[in-house]
């Protein structure tokens, strides 16, 4: 178990899929002692998902299955579960029982359409939750059908990290009134938030329903991935008025020759002059012009070309786990700095939860 600003917090995570294992990651990078509940055959290898924790073999629809989670679920801190809403009251580990046991426990619900609503016990992944908030129809090229953002967006923004800043508010309340609670994360929820931005733009007139028009949506020639000479990508990101100059002082353009930078009608045409001029020189020819200029122009590596990259590796971003590299935990403390956490052994943590004897573990 590593130190850190959780050291010493209890977490008992009923293994899942996707954010809910993701967020008690978090957790147990940031140094909470978390023991992972899965199934008596053993664990659905997640990779780097699962580190930090060992895993506890439990049938948790056998009594004794079910008796042993309670004794877990009364020494912890926080209890991080990810089934559709109604599974966990059926095994008798809901949170009116498990609060009733421990009334200071965080009790932490992972779904993706929340505990109520009309979808509240219908299936679905991060596309769909994704496709009824507008951040799908709005992640899209102009004329072109949209593109799921890998499941980055749903599982892991909207919902592991938005389940892991529900579990420490908790933990920050509990501090002052004593109780714990039920924090209920909901992916439709946590994608809806993170589209606050656009939301706000579109408020403010900022926004054009029509996707792949905008600023930040590939519509602006300041704003997208050019195709280079050897078929590789940079990306473009001058949105300021300085960092525009430069990109054209780097792709050796006059911008008296071209429009205004907002001149939105003229977008089009800009973005085929920009895209020309990229296509003149290699990934890393370009790389080499824009470095010094400092444009907001960078090359578009590959997870293959990533952990290579100088500054991933002057940080230590990236990392070589046992089965390939894998993301470091973030973000950086200063007194307390994070680490991913090692598992340890099962022994020794039930040793630390003052449990000598299991009924019912494999």
């Amino acid at each position: 178990m590593s130190a850190g600003p959780l050291a010493g917090t209890r977490v008992v995570e009923f293994a899942g899929l996707g954010p809910g294992p993701f967020a008690a990651m978090l957790l147990a990078d940031a140094g909470a002692d978390v023991i992972r509940v899965d199934r008596p055959s053993g664990p659905v290898d997640g990779g780097a998902l699962t580190r930090g924790r060992p895993w506890l073999g439990l049938d948790l629809k056998t009594d004794a299955g079910r008796a042993t989670a309670i004794e877990l679920v009364t020494r912890a801190d926080v209890l991080v579960e990810g089934f559709r809403p109604g599974v966990m009251e059926r095994l008798g580990l809901g949170p009116d029982r498990c609060l009733e046991l421990n009334p200071a426990l965080v009790y932490g619900r992972m779904t993706g359409w929340g505990q109520d609503g009309p979808r509240a016990r219908q299936a679905g992944h991060d596309i769909n939750y994704l496709s009824l908030t507008g951040a799908l129809r709005s992640i899209a090229r102009r004329g072109e059908a949209p593109v799921p953002p890998l499941n980055l967006v749903g599982d892991y923004g909207g919902g592991g990290m938005m389940l892991a800043f529900g579990v420490l508010a908790a933990l920050l309340e509990r501090v002052r009134s004593g109780r714990g609670q039920v924090v209920d994360a909901a992916m439709v929820d946590g994608v809806s938030l993170l589209m606050t931005g656009i939301w706000s733009r579109a408020a403010q007139g900022r926004w054009s329903a029509e996707p792949g028009t905008n600023d930040i949506d590939t519509g602006a020639p300041f704003y997208d991935v050019y195709a280079t000479a050897d078929d590789e990508y940079m990306a473009v990101g001058a949105i300021e008025p300085q960092f525009w100059s430069r990109l054209l002082l780097g792709l050796g353009l006059d911008a008296a020759d071209l429009p205004g930078q907002w001149e939105r009608e003229r977008w089009p045409a800009m973005k085929k002059t920009i895209a020309e001029a990229f296509r003149a020189r290699t990934r890393a020819e370009w790389t080499l012009v824009f470095d010094p200029l400092d444009a907001c122009v960078t090359p578009v590596l590959s997870m293959a070309e990533a952990p290579d990259d100088a500054h991933l590796q002057t940080r230590g971003t990236l990392w070589a786990g046992a089965n390939g590299p894998q993301p470091a935990a973030a973000p950086r403390l200063d007194r307390t700095p994070l680490a991913a956490a090692e598992a340890g052994s099962l022994d020794d943590a039930l040793a630390r939860w003052g449990i000598e004897f299991l009924d019912g573990a494999s």
